[in-house]
């Protein structure tokens, strides 16, 4: 079978450029390396020499092999030199302006079958190919940093982009090891669009005083499986390419409020306060390791008071045997006694609007986060309202941890903390389906290797149930009154339906 580009040309040769050149390298092209800064391509052909080299001294590339490697690598001074290129990919600074100019002119240097693309994660396909003359060869082609390792590429077609150049670009991908995923045009793509609820709907919590930072990693981490809490991965990524993606979007969608940007990241980046490269951002950094605040410890209660459930708590029979097993003394009135601690356990509403509406007594009311099967979760989570006494508190923390399972008790909230970073991830997702931005299928793909999520969006809306979904969503647009919590109507139907989030109609 013969491969899909024989001869490629890569322009901007910084990290993605790269990577780029290396896979295209390794899947048989020849490779010309293209940039304007004196000696940077040549500086990267030498770095990826040597990268190949230290792959031979592990054994994992034989001699021969790398030769042929850095044989299929040749720099090219002039823009011209790339003629005999059968694609060319862009990888320069994320301006409009620059990247127009490049394929402006590299059109009137490749044959007329050539397909260009651009690595563009920002910036439009469409607006990019616009002055073109043939803009129907020019599609997006985003590759994720460090390309040899992030296994996925989004290939984006322009609106008018060939649908053969997006066949020809995924042939390709797959040639060179990576999984391609198909996106329409619009902003974010796939990845960066669906990434949009984890760290901002993170930053509304903290924002509320609902839980410091390392609180709501513990949370996150524990509750669902992510490999990194939202405000480690902000001080992986770094908030001077964050915020900026988050104002992009936000701005490019016309202020729509799932997408809104925090004034606690703008703020932390005016400061130079920007992740861990600096050696400071949520958490403060020693020798490149997050100095963690210690967890509370747990309170220490003489007696433990029984404990009241109300009828509308969520997996009722499940928090009833949890509390059997934990040893405590259930109350089964239709009132709790003066000395009961009262239990609810709402999906997506506040503890506060519980105690409010069922008239029940808020000092000694506390909610539990019960989204999910207690079995499934590292963590429990417990919540507060304004009137919750301190030693209600305390005995709630201390029952829920007789067990030697990790207890996080935080400030009232509608939807605790998973709940409603779940609930906004799975809501965007949605909507993505929605507007047909790319399929269920791809979306999943896109997702759980470019975010390196424990499962799809999708996914993660079906394990907790669609309906389950939309209550806390009604619920949380309930408390806080903000368009943002608004369903997508892809969300909605199939809840309503009972219907699996990656359920396509016919």
């Amino acid at each position: 079978m013969s491969l899909q580009f024989e001869t490629v040309g890569v322009v901007g040769t910084g990290a993605m450029g790269r990577g780029i050149a290396q896979i295209a390298a390794q899947a048989g092209s020849q490779v010309w390396l293209f940039d304007a800064g004196a000696g940077a391509a040549e500086k990267a052909a030498a770095a990826l020499g040597e990268q190949w080299d230290k792959l031979a001294a592990k054994g994992k590339l034989t001699a021969e092999a790398v030769a042929q490697l850095k044989g299929r690598l040749s720099i090219a001074t002039e823009l011209t030199q790339l003629a005999p290129c059968q694609m060319v990919v862009e990888a320069v600074v994320e301006r409009l302006d620059v990247k127009r100019q490049i394929f402006g002119d590299l059109e009137g240097i490749v044959g007329p079958d050539a397909v260009l693309a651009t690595n563009t994660s920002s910036l439009s396909v469409t607006a990019i190919a616009a002055q073109l003359k043939r803009p129907q060869r020019l599609a997006g082609y985003h590759f994720f940093n460090p390309v040899p390792l992030m296994r996925v590429v989004e290939v984006i077609a322009g609106l008018k982009t060939d649908a053969a150049v997006c066949e020809q670009l995924s042939a390709y991908a797959r040639a060179m090891g990576h999984t391609p995923v198909l996106a329409q045009d619009t902003p974010g793509f796939i990845v960066n669009h669906a990434g949009r609820g984890y760290g901002t709907e993170a930053l509304r919590v903290v924002g509320e005083n609902v839980a410091d930072f390392a609180t709501i990693d513990r949370i996150l981490k524990d509750q669902m499986g992510f490999r990194l809490g939202p405000f480690e991965l902000m001080d992986l990524t770094a908030l001077d390419v964050s915020h900026p993606v988050m104002e992009s979007i936000y701005h490019q969608y016309y202020e729509e409020a799932r997408y809104r940007p925090s004034v606690i990241t703008a703020q932390r980046l005016a400061g130079g306060v920007v992740g861990k490269k600096v050696g400071e951002g949520f958490y403060k950094y020693a020798d490149g390791v997050a100095q963690m605040p210690p967890e509370p410890p747990v309170p220490q209660v003489a007696e433990l008071p029984p404990v009241w459930v109300p009828a509308k708590a969520a997996r009722r029979p499940e928090l009833y045997q949890l509390l059997k097993d934990l040893g405590a003394r259930i109350e089964t009135g239709q009132q709790p006694s003066e000395q009961a601690l009262i239990l609810v356990a709402p999906l997506g509403m506040d503890v506060t609007t519980i105690a409010a509406v069922e008239r029940l007594d808020a000092t000694r009311t506390v909610g539990i986060d019960m989204m999910l099967e207690d079995a499934a979760t590292k963590r429990r989570v417990l919540a507060t309202n304004p009137a919750t006494r301190p030693d209600m508190r305390d005995a709630a923390h201390a029952l829920f941890a007789k067990d030697g399972k990790a207890v996080s008790v935080v400030r009232d909230s509608g939807g605790f903390v998973t709940q409603r970073v779940v609930a906004t991830i799975v809501n965007i997702a949605a909507d993505i389906c929605q507007q047909a931005i790319c399929s269920p299928k791809d979306l999943e793909t896109a997702v759980t290797l470019g975010l390196g999520y424990p499962m799809g969006p999708l996914a993660m809306g079906d394990r907790v149930g669609p309906t389950n979904v939309l209550e806390i969503l009604f619920n949380l647009q309930t408390v806080y009154g903000d368009q943002r919590y608004r369903p997508s109507p892809w969300l909605r139907r199939r809840g309503a339906l009972g219907l699996s989030l990656m359920h396509e109609e016919g």
